[in-house]
């Protein structure tokens, strides 16, 4: 081995005779007294090489790759991959403690030590990541998942490969959101219902608003019709129900993958918890085994708190819900005429850029509760450390993310009253109605305008910010101080080593949660993409074209704008599997309740089948729900407004005595209608045969696509079947000895 290979590098600044100096010291003591070799570099900082001494590999090897070993093999530590040096390396000083019985990550809170990495290396594994994979000219080509593997470890080359797995199948989504949308845009674009919107100039709806707001006229909103029906139509029922088929094939697919990949890497028999008992073994062989615990004091208090922090985000929603209300309010009384013209939109839209900007804000404060949640859960490895953080951030984020998109579903439009009986916010603000051909499309352009501003701003922040922050850092040079002072070794005037840790020094910081924040975002865009996607068909696309720049501005910011990640071993992708599944089954329920609720499918078809000119006569040459419009209109008497509602009762030089307003109610009393009842019972029937169906489709694609591949099985067979015969052959000779 070249004696200036070193694992990591330690950075602190410059203090002499002071308390960080005696600590520092006596940290650096306990590594020598464990036979790690120590270089200094004084510089702008001061930097100290590490190497791990050849036993704790031998040890390494011999309790988890060969337990049989009966004699040192001190050369065998030099077939150790660089990830697993690393590993074990950074372990070490992760859990080394100093005579004041404090840790690294202590001294790096007191900033006796400011950064603790190991080192990107010129070789020639790195040229080939950077040629094909940190570049935007390889956009379209395969990842080097191998190359990944030996470079970052098992974790981030399956996440890799868990996200080019995930972007291909996008592929096929993209596909039939596009099909959904142009068939809507084409076949039903000409619909009877928009049509007769469109048509509609003598229809007079009722005022939006309380005071000094005129009647309008139906046609007015024919754009806006022919938009909504460009989406909700019969197509985005068959597209529904395919993106529930796909959210498990591509699962299910995903698992067959995964399952090639660690056998073809040896990881099948890998136990993670064995190999962290390992390594405490080798940092301390007089280390005492934490027992599993669990408290259910902490476990409520916890429950009591995440119960609460859900509160908060569902009361956030409600704000939003608030500012829409007013915004409706205040944009309909404006002189402006866009304004005036366009209140319910640009409310609509005013409010996904707010939404917005609460998920920024939310994702921030999410982070910092879900953390404190998991330091009184207290678990005992990593890895359930980082499986418990996983849910409890995955819940929050839920609710901060969807909160907005689930009230705008399933109760916008439903729970406002009507006119004569508005429901009122602080009983003054009505809240809002839906538009006369469904509320569908304020979903659509609430969910289009947060998926661009989260593809396009984020994404831009993400690169931007790690590449002016590596510039600054590059350009933040003083002058170096003399050196004064070697640990292990005399320092040449020009070290070689010094421009190889400066060059890693100027780079940007990595943190455990470094690839944890990948996941998250792309699991929250899974959700975005399956949950409500049939009211937003071009959700996969979006999806398809961000991640195809997101695998590559991944690898740019880990090859070349950040210090080099601490590679983990991993034989599948923990518990993001489980949340992708809970988000499926929350796709069927959400896709179905969208169709049944928010969609106008369901009354269009009961009209077409138990009100239309269809099913009283026999009208083989008429479109079946001609008429449609008019029925779903109920008449006010505006002599029954409330007192304080001030209309203007002119409309056009006529003198108007009532208006039409979307629902299902009696003229005189305002009563629902039995027409009202049948579509409610429909919507319910379709629900409960929609999601079963989904569901039992789901089940058999699950059971259909086997989720190791019989080459697979079979690979496993066979080792053990030739593990036995082996130890078989070895009795029979010890016994005829």
């Amino acid at each position: 081995q070249n004696e200036e290979e070193w694992d990591f590098v330690l950075v602190s600044d410059h203090e002499v005779d002071s308390e960080k100096e005696i600590k520092r010291n006596k940290f650096l003591d306990e590594l020598s007294m464990k036979g790690f070799t120590i270089k200094k570099i004084v510089d702008t900082k001061l930097f100290y090489g590490i190497r791990a001494p050849q036993d704790i590999f031998w040890k390494y090897q011999c309790l988890l790759t060969n337990p049989n070993s009966k004699r040192r093999n001190f050369s065998a530590y030099q077939n150790v991959p660089v990830t697993t040096r690393i590993r074990v390396v950074h372990f070490i000083l992760q859990n080394t403690v100093t005579s004041d019985l404090e840790k690294l990550q202590d001294l790096m809170k007191k900033k006796v030590f400011e950064a603790a990495f190991p080192l990107h290396k010129e070789e020639k594994i790195t040229t080939i990541l950077n040629e094909k994979w940190a570049r935007w000219s390889v956009l379209f080509k395969e990842q080097p998942i191998e190359e990944i593997r030996g470079y970052f470890g098992e974790k981030v080359a399956l996440y890799f490969a868990w996200l080019g797995w995930y972007t291909y199948l996008l592929a096929f989504a993209a596909l039939a959101g596009l099909a959904t949308v142009a068939a809507g845009a084409t076949v039903f674009s000409s619909s009877q219902v928009s049509k007769e919107i469109c048509d509609a100039n003598t229809t007079i709806m009722c005022p939006l608003c309380d005071q000094n707001c005129s009647f309008w006229v139906l046609s007015d909103t024919c754009t806006y019709a022919k938009v909504t029906h460009m989406i909700d139509n019969e197509a985005t029922v068959v597209f529904a129900m395919f993106m529930a088929i796909w959210a498990t094939v591509f699962l299910e697919l995903w698992k067959r993958e995964r399952a090639t990949v660690v056998k073809k890497w040896n990881l099948y028999g890998w136990d993670e918890e064995e190999e962290e008992l390992a390594l405490q073994l080798i940092n301390d062989s007089g280390y005492k085994c934490w027992q599993y615990k669990h408290s259910y004091f902490y476990s409520t208090v916890i429950l009591i708190l995440a119960v609460l922090m859900i509160m908060v985000l569902i009361g956030i929603a409600h704000a939003l819900v608030i500012y829409r209300a007013v915004a409706v309010a205040l944009f309909t009384q404006s002189d402006v005429e866009l304004l005036s013209k366009h209140a319910d939109t640009i409310a609509v839209m005013t409010g996904a850029v707010l939404h917005y900007i609460t998920i920024i804000t939310m994702s921030k404060v999410n982070w910092r509760v879900a953390l404190f949640l998991c330091k009184l859960e207290k678990p005992r490895t990593s890895s359930q450390r980082e499986n418990s953080f996983t849910v409890k951030i995955v819940i929050f984020q839920f609710f901060t993310n969807f909160s907005s998109l689930i009230y705008i579903a399933f109760f916008l439009g439903r729970i406002n009253g009507h006119p004569g009986h508005y429901v009122r916010i602080a009983g003054h603000w009505r809240l809002e109605e839906c538009h006369p051909s469904g509320c569908i499309t304020d979903l659509f352009i609430q969910m289009a305008v947060i998926m661009l501003l989260k593809q396009t701003i984020s994404n831009i922040m993400e690169y931007l910010i790690p590449w002016i922050s590596h510039q600054l850092r590059k350009k933040k040079k003083p002058n170096p101080k003399k050196p004064n002072g070697m640990l292990g070794e005399e320092e040449e005037e020009d070290d070689p080593c010094k421009e190889q840790w400066l060059k890693n020094y100027e780079l940007n910081e990595v943190d455990g949660f470094s690839l944890f924040n990948e996941y998250l975002e792309i699991v929250i865009q899974y959700g975005f993409t399956t949950i409500f996607v049939a009211a937003f068909p071009l959700a996969p696309l979006l999806a398809l074209i961000n991640n195809i720049i997101e695998i590559h501005m991944d690898a740019i910011k880990m090859v070349r704008l950040r210090r080099r990640l601490v590679p983990r071993k991993a034989k599948d992708i923990g518990i993001w599997l489980q949340v992708l599944e809970a988000i499926g089954t929350l796709a069927v329920i959400g896709n179905g309740l969208v169709i049944a609720i928010t969609s106008d499918f369901i009354p269009v078809q009961v009209y077409k089948h138990m009100y239309s000119p269809c099913a009283r006569e026999n009208h083989t040459g008429m479109d079946c729900s001609t008429g449609y419009i008019n029925n779903s209109l109920s008449v006010f008497h505006i002599r029954d407004f409330e007192d304080h509602t001030r209309v203007l009762p002119e409309f056009n030089g006529v003198h108007i005595k009532e208006c039409r307003y979307r629902d299902y109610r009696n003229a005189d009393d305002y009563t629902y209608t039995i027409q009202f009842w049948h579509i409610f019972a429909a919507r319910l029937a379709f629900l409960i045969l929609f999601e079963h169906v989904a569901l039992c489709v789901k089940l058999i694609a699950a059971w259909y696509i086997p989720d190791v591949p019989q080459k697979v099985k079979n690979k496993i067979l066979t080792g053990k079947h030739h593990k036995l015969c082996e130890k078989l052959s070895t009795m029979e000779y010890c016994t005829e000895v």
